[in-house]
């Protein structure tokens, strides 16, 4: 394919028009299972701890899968796992709204969670891919879509409901949209002849082929430093998602029904940050990005430990969701283009460590808490965003 970003070829601009369609569905289905959690735990009667440990367990489906979904998007292909990955999620989105069983809800929200890591890890690849015969950065953009499904995803289920519609028929709505959305975009998407013709073709600036880029791909130093830079702001993500509100309560003093106002300013600044992300990068270069934003996010935070009042809060996180809002969309990029290292390895490695920071993290923020205070933990994430920053920069990395 011509890689001429002055006269792109129409197979690209569908493949990436696509692309952003898949992360839009992503985020659509992640988001859409938030609202859904007050009826599970209701309906089945449980207790908070219990629900915590039932919980857990889509993130373990998550971190099973997204290690496999490596070897299987270099056989099979990305769209091929991206389209069983989104079918997966589909189908178990409408039964984790009926279930009664917590043995049964357990069993679909493990599969729910492979459902997710299989199609994070694949939809990145592809997108990777597809940036690299784009010859422009567009990785933000495609997590800007992603953001974007999440917003609609954790207000659309209310929004349905509320309108009078059946919670089933509401889940099973959008279910049957996500479907939809991904079997007309199939065709759409590289087939993995193209890829593996990309990834060769690519790889060849490193004198290497694939297969020698496979091999103990996990073990480099480049994909563990990326990885650790990912779970570092992705533990700063967890944080406001699982954080906030009690912050915002218990600290702030804010009124429980307005607790939930410092995720969504993160979410919203965060949304609007990747879609103007890859005109950011373009100029600036990844390195200046990962940099600045690492050092504005820590700034956010620090914001919201130190300055009285909720708006100061509030402001601190909205700095924070534009500081770090396209540095792990740069993370990915860097992945599929480590020297040494596959693509279908480096993307699911630094995925699954990222992802570690996500969902185990905000528990070692609560042992911070607990042992000090919620402010000493928020600072402690602050400190770690400013690491990333100079990591990143000792380190020499550039896009």
């Amino acid at each position: 394919m011509n890689t001429d970003t002055t006269v792109l070829p129409d197979a690209v601009t569908k493949a990436r028009t696509a692309t952003q369609l898949v992360f839009l569905v992503c985020g659509l289905g992640m988001a859409s299972w938030a609202p859904m959690v007050p009826f599970a735990k209701d309906r089945l009667g449980l207790d908070d701890a219990t629900l915590g440990l039932l919980l857990l367990l889509l993130g373990a489906g998550a971190m099973v899968m997204m290690p496999t979904s490596g070897w299987l998007v270099s056989r099979l292909g990305s769209r091929v796992v991206i389209a069983g990955a989104a079918l997966l999620m589909a189908l178990t989105l409408p039964l984790l709204m009926v279930l009664t069983s917590p043995a049964a809800m357990a069993v679909t929200l493990f599969l729910f969670g492979a459902g997710v890591g299989a199609i994070d890890v694949a939809m990145n690849a592809h997108g990777v891919q597809v940036q690299n015969l784009y010859g422009r950065p567009i990785m933000s953009s495609l997590h800007g879509l992603f953001s974007v499904g999440g917003l609609f995803g954790s207000l659309g289920l209310g929004f349905l409901v509320r309108m009078g519609l059946n919670p089933l028929y509401a889940i099973s709505s959008i279910a049957a949209l996500m479907v939809l959305i991904v079997l007309t975009q199939y065709n759409q998407l590289f087939p993995a002849n193209t890829e593996r013709q990309v990834m060769a073709r690519f790889a060849e600036d490193t004198g290497q082929s694939t297969a020698e880029k496979t091999r103990f791909g996990w073990l480099k130093g480049s994909v563990l430093f990326l990885g650790m830079m990912c779970f570092a702001v992705f533990l700063s993500e967890g944080a406001i998602l699982d954080w906030s509100a009690i912050y915002l309560r218990d600290t702030k003093g804010v009124d429980p029904t307005l607790a939930g106002t410092g995720y969504a300013a993160f979410s919203v600044a965060m949304a609007i940050m990747r879609l103007v992300g890859d005109k950011l990068v373009a100029r600036l270069s990844g390195k200046a990005v990962v940099v600045g934003g690492s050092l504005l996010g820590a700034a956010g935070l620090a914001m919201a430990v130190l300055v009285p009042g909720t708006y100061g809060a509030l402001a601190g996180f909205v700095l924070l969701g534009l500081g770090v809002a396209n540095i792990v969309p740069i993370f990915f990029s860097a992945a599929g283009r480590l020297p040494g290292v596959a693509p279908t390895v480096s993307i699911p490695a630094i995925t699954t460590i990222g992802y570690t920071g996500l969902l185990t993290g905000p528990a070692l923020l609560g042992f911070i808490a607990q042992q000090f205070s919620l402010s000493v933990a928020l600072g402690f994430v602050s400190v770690l965003l400013i690491l990333v920053a100079l990591s990143y920069q000792l380190k020499g990395q550039t896009n």
